[in-house]
């Protein structure tokens, strides 16, 4: 066995302390001499010397007040990630700056202006090009069961984003929806077996999700206002609070209106394409069978912003409802 020595040195090494030094003030010549590697030269670069197209943070989060169509307000937790682009001779970026451009505007009311003057802010302190804000939050509201008049909260998974490229800037909401498909083809061979041979069979159907992602231009686009359009497209929404009857309502809803995924999408686009405040706009919808044990997806987009020739390989996997 190899025998440890300690290694030979001119001097001895310093007598450091161990203990917080709690009573410890930074001032301005100390910050002054603090080394900054992220804003370091270019020849302190990583790899390829190339510009970045995202880098920031992801997932902050702080409680944020929105506005509400009655003029009321909420106070939601809300998830936070911000980004800038970089240019190929800068090093990197103060990524605390997003967080504390942010937290300047945090205490507003939220609107889309306040999330522009956020993306200014943080855009000119970081000198960069392009930017993005994204806030993902869970926004509830009461709905009353079918026959009842039973009442529920139910929860609307949405995320805003704030997108400039190029000096455009996009406005974008991503809205999911969860709802429950029956399956028109079983629906029918069911029927069949019981007029034909007397045999109860009962069609099967799942819960599913649809992702919407729409840019919103002109006046205000409310969640609520995305959810009246989902249940205008697709009215079998997974319910809250049941009793007997109201059970009873949700199987007759679902025979009144069977759905393949094809026509998921197809009945969402149509919706989207009648509202004007509504541009460029993407749905993904995933039926997660009951029947299979795989899902029944489709992806329809209308407009460049959404067109895309490569799935992200959890594209799907993240719908999950």
């Amino acid at each position: 066995m190899t025998e440890a020595r300690p290694v030979a040195t001119d001097r001895a090494y310093p007598a450091l302390s161990r203990e917080y030094p709690a009573d410890f003030r930074v001032d301005d010549s100390y910050k002054a001499s603090l080394p900054d590697l992220q804003n370091g030269p270019a020849s302190l670069i990583v790899g390829a010397n190339t510009p970045i197209q995202h880098v920031g943070i992801s997932n902050f989060r702080l409680p944020l007040r929105y506005r509400k169509p009655d003029g009321g307000e909420t106070l939601l937790e809300t998830s936070v990630t911000g980004t800038v682009s970089l240019e190929a001779d800068r090093k990197g970026i103060n990524m605390s700056r997003i967080m504390r451009s942010f937290y300047a505007h945090a205490d507003k009311q939220f609107s889309m202006g306040v999330l522009e003057a956020a993306l200014e802010d943080y855009k000119a302190d970081l000198d960069s090009f392009d930017a993005r804000i994204q806030m993902r939050l869970s926004y509830p509201m009461q709905v009353a069961s079918l026959r009842s008049g039973l009442m529920g909260w139910q929860y609307y998974d949405i995320a805003l984003e704030l997108v400039e490229r190029a000096g455009q800037r996009l406005r974008i909401m991503h809205f999911d929806y969860v709802y429950s498909s029956t399956c028109p083809c079983s629906l029918e061979l069911s029927e069949h077996a019981r007029q034909m041979r007397g045999q109860l069979a009962t069609p099967h159907s799942q819960r599913s999700i649809a992702r919407i992602s729409v840019v919103m231009q002109g006046d205000t686009l409310w969640f609520e206002d995305m959810v009246q359009l989902c249940r205008r497209a697709v009215a079998t929404e997974t319910q809250v609070m049941v009793k007997r009857e109201d059970e009873q309502a949700f199987a007759e809803l679902n025979a009144a209106n069977p759905i393949f995924v094809e026509d998921a999408v197809r009945a969402f686009a149509e919706q989207l394409m009648a509202e004007p405040r509504i541009g460029d706009f993407r749905v993904i919808a995933s039926h997660q069978e009951s029947l299979h044990s795989h899902d029944a997806v489709s992806v329809l987009t209308q407009g460049e912003t959404f067109a895309q020739s490569s799935l992200d390989p959890a594209m799907f996997a993240s719908l999950r409802a």
